[in-house]
């Protein structure tokens, strides 16, 4: 079956950008065109007005993993029992609340200074469970979000049926005041479209190595051209040791999804003309549902430690649990119903905190955004083209005290304990899937 994502399917393609040929040189050069790519290039450009700045992408620009995620902007995560208010992890919750919060705040910045359309939605979302055993110490949670600056509202029953429209998810935490949905494709897409003039992107570019040269400057090679810089930010995510850096403490995580045609009026006007919504499992492998402004229903409930993409049939075994999902929800819609079904790479860590370092003399990178991509991968592009102009502030410290992401086992070890780990949390996410 063909992998298409619905999201870049919904916007309208931008004219095909050059591949890097020849050899080149530039001020500044970028790995990677997705979210945190193109806001440090923003970033960059804005410090440094008269430099030549290059972004690479292996495939289209904006059209990787920052165009195929489930388009939630976090400022406030679920609180675990052992982060709550008066526990021994408050503490660094409510620091890493506080840089998602900031993140939040950079997503809203970009879309109001470039006029990025992408179906903005600052009305926050549900962490919303159908086995109410799945959430647990409410009360507690409660008091945890809004002393962290949430707006946090406990539903179920009839109070809950009336938000979703489905009566599948019994119990929610709904979680705004800064939480917020977008279109991601179009997201992206608008960071693209918005850049100066002094930022030129090569897209089908495959970045092969970094090599050193003399006087400071480093050599990115690629297949049909290499470009000289002095500076270089990897902005690959999932991706990074496609540019050498092996030892990141991060790893990829493929994810699939699928996408509905919209509903019907009839469709619509029987879940009772719901708003538009989001809904976050409470468990890491539940599944992300979303009912979207033009009514199509979302539905993401897979998510595997891959050491390969998934070929034609295994996505169409993965588009059945999606058909499973939705029908424990909406069921009159199946298989016929679904429009777009693809996937998706994020990079995930063992501590669930990011790798964002300087990797040696002018080499820069971050990985390790956990699910949380959009507003952590805009307000890293912007801290990490700080770090590498020599910019402080105390948010871009808090990021980097921040940044341990954890010891991992080499391989065979990490892929075999990253699998039994997978299986292990799916049998526990069964009810949400």
């Amino acid at each position: 079956m063909k992998n298409e994502c619905g999201w870049i399917a919904q916007v309208q393609n931008a004219p095909v950008r050059d591949r890097l040929s020849g050899a080149q040189k530039a001020d500044w050069l970028i790995i990677g065109a997705g979210i945190t790519g193109l806001s440090a290039a923003h970033a960059l450009a804005h410090l440094h007005p008269q430099a030549r700045i290059v972004v690479v992408d292996r495939q289209r620009a904006a059209q990787g993993a920052s165009a195929r995620n489930s388009g939630f902007v976090v400022a406030h995560e679920h609180p675990g029992n052992e982060e709550l208010l008066g526990s021994a992890g408050f503490t660094e919750f409510e620091v890493d609340t506080t840089i998602s919060r900031a993140a939040s705040a950079e997503v809203r910045e970009m879309i109001a200074r470039h006029g990025i359309e992408c179906d903005f939605k600052d009305s926050g979302y549900f962490f919303a469970v159908s086995d109410p055993r799945k959430l647990t110490h409410v009360e507690e949670k409660l008091t945890t979000l809004r002393v962290l600056g949430a707006s946090a509202q406990f539903l179920e029953g009839e109070q809950l049926v009336q938000k979703l429209g489905t009566g599948h998810y019994r119990a929610a935490i709904w979680c705004g005041k800064g939480n917020a949905l977008l279109q991601p494709a179009k997201y992206v897409k608008g960071l693209l479209d918005a850049l100066p003039q002094s930022v030129t992107v090569y897209e089908n570019t495959d970045i092969t190595r970094l090599e050193r040269l003399g006087k400071g400057r480093l050599r990115a090679n690629g297949i049909e051209g290499s470009i000289e810089a002095k500076q270089v930010l990897v902005c690959l995510n999932a991706f990074v040791p496609r540019a050498g850096i092996q030892d990141s403490g991060t790893f990829a995580m493929e994810l699939s999804a699928s996408l509905t045609r919209p509903l019907t009026d009839a469709e619509f006007r029987d879940m009772g003309s719901v708003e538009p919504w989001g809904v976050l499992s409470t468990r890491p492998l539940g599944a992300t549902v979303r009912l979207t402004p033009d009514r199509r229903v979302m539905i993401r409930n897979t998510a595997e430690y891959r050491s390969r993409d998934l070929s034609a049939s295994e996505l169409s075994i993965r588009r059945q649990h999606h058909v499973l999902g939705l029908q424990r929800r909406f069921p009159w819609l199946g298989e016929q119903d679904i429009h777009y079904t693809w996937t998706g790479h994020l990079s995930a860590s063992r501590s669930g905190q990011p790798f964002f370092s300087q990797v040696e003399e002018g080499v820069f990178a971050v990985a390790g955004c956990n699910g949380s991509g959009v507003a952590r991968g805009t307000l890293w592009g912007r801290l990490l083209a700080e770090l590498a102009s020599g910019v402080d502030s105390p948010m871009l410290d808090s990021v980097m005290r921040r940044a341990q992401p954890g010891w991992l086992p080499p391989k065979p070890l990490l892929d075999i304990g990253a699998m039994l780990r997978m299986r292990v949390e799916a049998i526990r996410a069964k009810t949400e899937i």
